[in-house]
């Protein structure tokens, strides 16, 4: 894992440099480009005037003591800018993985029951819909239509236009609303969470009944699934108990990676609805080549994959008792 997080960072840390642009004019603005003396004086202090490899060289000292520099941008650490935007992006991902988790194990499961019959059809076209379109778009359109037009659901942001944010303990508007007692921010809170979830977990709703279903008419081909019919068990019961939990092991591959990509993925979904997390700070930072800014999340993402798969790893162990004696 370290090296694998040293090679995605330095990817990141290559890629950044070579594009043909130069940060400091976000840093110093447009206008003052033309001045030599305040040029040479941002970049002596933000680390710009030496070579790529001088600067990989300082990066990599200052990534051992973890420490990931400064933004160019908020004039903060990089570390406590996503530590601070956290909590956003991972409200978000845990909402979208309930929607899409339990949604597409339903679905699928319910679709494996009913195989080729109207509902099956229903069903995979629903999934299928959710996993093609492209998730911006189906932002706007929700937006559009439940909020601007219908107004069901609320618009875009954590919190409703001119409140104030609960007392900070965990950072999740959620929970804090709650520990402040706060009863009516805290439904506000869960109820603009509604929406962006429904959008992000969709497209893994899909993806994720699409192989419960096919795990699990693999599984009901099987001897032990006849047995269980033979003596007599309730259908309901075979698809539930022998079935569906003989197909779980494929479906926790999915459900790993698909939290590591919401936490990473989840650009277009937080710029859509302004949701103030780790996808929009990547937005911003890419905007304004914020170097320190694109490693952090670089880092973050690629860390984020990689205990995706780790715990992917111990759950098949815990899940499958014939991995767990080997």
């Amino acid at each position: 894992m370290p090296f694998l997080l040293l090679g995605i960072v330095t990817i990141a840390f290559c890629i950044s440099r070579l594009i043909p642009a130069d940060p400091l004019a976000s840093i110093v603005g447009v206008r003052q480009m033309a001045n030599p003396t305040i040029v040479a004086a941002a970049r002596q202090k933000w680390g710009l005037n030496g070579s790529i490899l001088e600067q990989y060289w300082v990066f990599l000292k200052n990534l051992v003591r973890g420490d990931l520099g400064i933004s160019f941008r908020t004039r903060k650490p990089v570390t406590h800018d996503l530590l601070d935007r956290l909590p956003a992006t991972l409200e978000l991902a845990v909402g979208a993985l309930v929607v899409g988790g339990v949604g597409g194990v339903a679905l699928g499961a319910y679709a494996a029951s009913k195989k080729d019959k109207m509902a099956d059809h229903l069903s995979r076209g629903f999934s299928l819909l959710g996993s093609s379109l492209p998730v911006f778009w189906i932002g706007l359109v929700f937006l559009f239509v439940l909020y601007a037009r219908l107004g069901w659901f609320p618009g875009p942001g954590r919190l409703p236009p001119r409140t104030k944010p609960p007392g900070h303990v965990t950072g999740f508007y959620t929970i804090d609303s709650l520990l402040d007692g706060n009863f009516t921010l805290f439904r506000q809170c869960l109820w603009r969470l509604v929406l962006p979830c429904f959008v992000l977990g969709w497209a893994y709703m899909g993806q994720l009944s699409r192989l419960v279903r096919a795990a699990m008419l693999d599984e009901i081909n099987s001897d032990y699934v006849r047995t269980a019919r033979a003596k007599g068990l309730a259908e309901r019961l075979v698809m539930r108990r022998h079935v569906l939990r003989n197909a779980w092991l494929p479906t926790l591959t999915i459900l790993g990676f698909s939290f590591a990509q919401l936490l990473t993925a989840s650009v277009l979904t937080e710029t859509i609805f302004q949701w103030n997390g780790i996808g929009s700070y990547a937005v911003q930072s890419a905007n304004t080549l914020d170097f320190p800014g694109i490693n952090g999340v670089s880092l973050f993402a690629g860390l984020a994959f990689l205990l995706a798969n780790l715990a992917t790893d111990v759950l098949y162990a815990v899940a499958d008792p014939k991995i767990r004696l080997a």
